[in-house]
């Protein structure tokens, strides 16, 4: 597909959602992803949403297509909310070079460059979380041992390094081409930033040095194979940020929680929109308790959509902290909100929501991913004490 705007990537990709929409049940009932919806959706050019314009895609700057990229995930979510959760991973990690220019640094400079060019038509993930972390990326224990000065098996620019160490939460592991990750270098005292090629071998081969060692079994977003995988003297190329990782991960911010935060919004606008359709034939004869919890599962979903545009007006906003500070309280906030209106749609619809032929207890679970997993309640309470006094 000629990719020119982003509203051409929106409206294709609404096309292409409302397609799969007609096999709702079947999409809900997975526990893996199809290559095929990945590939139909690189045909939409979403994949150019995080290449900068100067270099074939519609990316201009945080303030300018953040809100372009949410919203074509949001409407994607809609639709199959495994997918759109993957689908968020590539501008997600491809972020971190698109929201940390720093053009005077040579070395990262090539990188950003090499980046976007393999984002054009490589689909980026992320598996980064570790058991016992908390959700924490700076809380790795995984060891990386220098290997060279690169390019590595990605060819990508960047020195090389091999990771020794445990991860979980991979996911679009076995569809992404490229994942970032973290690791501690030997003789750093500090995590800093890789990414690696996992692209299948030739022949078809596993990625040499990484091991699916639990497949995903979680309740929410239940086919998105987000795999425990064991690393052991993968090669890897160093993402070269010449800052701390802190830096660049809060730089993103603003990006990455504004892309979480849409998939789960999408989920609770087809949540209420079906329950409506379902509850408007016989709305007459609802008894008073149910008409309460309604109406306040309404009012909450409008809550949850201001919290998101107040985060989106923020990052489209001169002030960097303001931004960061929306991002992190309209995620947490989104995320409260999505459950509390799932647990009263399925008050007023009754016993059949336990059903696992009901979409409700799929979309149940669905939401309570973003507080449990994009980062868990604790590491998210942290954050918002932490940026409550500058």
């Amino acid at each position: 597909m000629s990719v020119t705007t982003v509203e051409d990537v929106r409206e294709a990709v609404a096309e292409l959602a409302e397609r799969w929409r007609g096999g709702r049940a079947e999409r809900q009932s997975r526990r893996h992803l199809e290559a095929a919806d990945f590939a139909a959706l690189a045909d939409t050019g979403f994949l150019r949403l995080a290449v900068p314009e100067d270099q074939g895609g519609t990316w201009r700057s945080v303030g300018e297509s953040t809100r372009g990229v949410a919203e074509t995930l949001r409407s994607l979510a809609r639709a199959d909310p495994s997918v759109a959760l993957v689908s968020s991973m590539h501008p997600a990690v491809v972020g971190f070079w698109l929201c940390n220019p720093d053009p005077a640094h040579d070395t990262w400079s090539a990188q950003r460059g090499a980046v976007f060019e393999a984002a054009a038509a490589s689909q980026w993930g992320t598996v980064t979380s570790e058991p016992g972390s908390g959700g924490d990326i700076t809380r790795t224990r995984t060891q990386a041992v220098a290997a060279g000065d690169g390019p590595g098996p990605s060819g990508l620019p960047g020195r090389v390094y091999e990771l020794t160490g445990d991860k979980h939460f991979g996911s679009g592991f076995g569809i992404c081409h490229f994942m970032f990750t973290t690791a501690v270098a030997a003789g750093e005292d500090e995590p800093s930033a890789y990414f690696l090629d996992t692209r299948p071998a030739a022949g078809g081969a596993a990625v040499p040095g990484a091991t699916v060692v639990a497949e995903w079994d979680g309740a929410g977003m239940a086919a998105t194979q987000s795999h425990a995988v064991r690393l052991e003297a993968a090669a890897a190329t160093r993402v070269e940020w010449p800052a701390p990782l802190t830096d660049l991960a809060l730089g993103a911010a603003p990006l990455v929680s504004a892309l979480f935060t849409a998939v789960v919004l999408g989920i609770l606008d087809e949540v209420v929109a079906t329950a409506a359709t379902q509850l408007q034939p016989k709305s007459a004869g609802l008894r008073p308790y149910e008409q309460v919890e309604w109406a306040r599962a309404e009012m909450e979903h409008w809550l949850a959509v201001q919290a998101y545009e107040g985060m989106l007006a923020a990052a489209e906003g001169p002030d960097a902290y303001a931004a960061l500070r929306a991002a992190l309280r309209g995620k947490t906030a989104v995320a409260e909100l999505a459950e509390q209106v799932l647990v009263r749609c399925t008050r007023v619809l009754g016993g059949g929501t336990f059903s696992r032929r009901s979409p409700f207890s799929s979309w149940f679970e669905d939401v309570r991913a973003l507080g449990f997993l994009r980062p868990p309640w604790g590491l998210a309470y942290d954050s918002l004490y932490l940026t409550s006094f500058g």
